[in-house]
């Protein structure tokens, strides 16, 4: 082979490399863009239906969201969580602001209907009350946001999310109350990631009365068990996690309420367990979660 035809040949090999390299770049930014649009629409999708008058049509933008949410969690690589996470800062995308005006919304009182509402001048907005399973998903919806995003969280606070949970733990069903414990807990997490639990909002918790909330319905030989066993979870966490020395007022609050019994198993119970990993923790604190309800002096 002549020097002229070697040169030729290695031009064109780095004319074929630059060639693949700049289609590699193009293949991914088509599929960022793919991605971007995939986000969006499931977004846009879930949120229209999570939006409308009737309670069928929010549940199923609600389990939309869901599955998004969850399929963001599992995703092999962070792009879709990124995106996801972007998406939180556009107004129109912000899940939390649409549970808190539509499925986890209070109403405070009846819609005042005027002449112009009977007489067909001003057509009056009826919607439809949320049912258990709607509030449920919505419940799962904002812990799902709350965990992929420390945003949705502050989002959250602006509706005092805490106030209108611990409402929820106090008024609804077994259906949404197991669920609103867990997402209680996403809503107090400084940490996502279950390692340090840190709660970041009990000033709010504790002018609500959240601890005497919890209390209750922990004491209630009514309720169901895993709700009672999930009270005892959130107060093993909360004492251990959050109060720290055995002197403060909680302590002596949890006397108050529990007797002194069950408030010290869950004082000793609180301390042990932050060396093993998640899932030992996890079942370490549901067996001594078992055995707060156990102690519990009957009242």
């Amino acid at each position: 082979m002549s020097r002229k035809e070697a040169a030729v040949e290695d031009a064109g090999g780095g004319e074929g490399s630059s060639r693949s390299e700049g289609g590699g770049e193009l293949a991914e930014t088509l599929a960022r863009r793919r991605l971007y649009r995939e986000v969006t629409l499931a977004l846009r999708t879930g949120l229209r239906d999570a939006k409308a008058e009737f309670s069928f049509l929010r549940a199923r933008g609600l389990r939309s969201l869901l599955g998004f949410l969850r399929s963001t969690a599992s995703a092999p690589n962070d792009s879709q969580l990124l995106l996801f996470r972007h998406s939180q800062s556009i107004p129109d995308l912000q899940v939390i602001t649409v549970l808190f005006q539509n499925s986890l919304h209070q109403a405070k009182e009846d819609p005042v209907v005027t002449l112009d509402h009977i007489f067909g001048v001003e057509p009056i907005k009826i919607t439809s009350p949320p049912t258990d399973s709607e509030i449920a998903l919505a419940l799962r919806v904002l812990e799902g946001c709350c965990l992929l995003y420390s945003r949705c969280t502050a989002l959250a606070h602006k509706y005092k999310a805490v106030k209108v949970l611990l409402n929820i733990l106090a008024s609804r069903g077994p259906t949404e109350q197991g669920v609103c414990l867990d997402a209680l807990i996403s809503l107090m997490l400084d940490s996502p990631s279950n390692q340090i639990v840190r709660f970041t909002s009990l000033p709010e918790f504790e002018e609500c009365s959240g601890l005497e909330k919890v209390a209750e319905l922990l004491k209630d030989e009514q309720a169901e068990e895993h709700i009672r066993l999930k009270c005892g979870e959130f107060l093993l966490l909360l004492i251990g996690h959050v109060y720290a020395k055995e002197n403060t007022p909680i302590h002596e609050q949890m006397r108050n309420l529990l007797g002194e019994q069950c408030a010290s198993l869950v004082w000793a119970a609180s301390r042990f367990g932050s060396t093993l990993d998640p899932e030992q923790r996890q079942m370490a604190l549901q067996i001594q979660a078992r055995r707060v309800v156990e102690s519990l002096e009957p009242y």
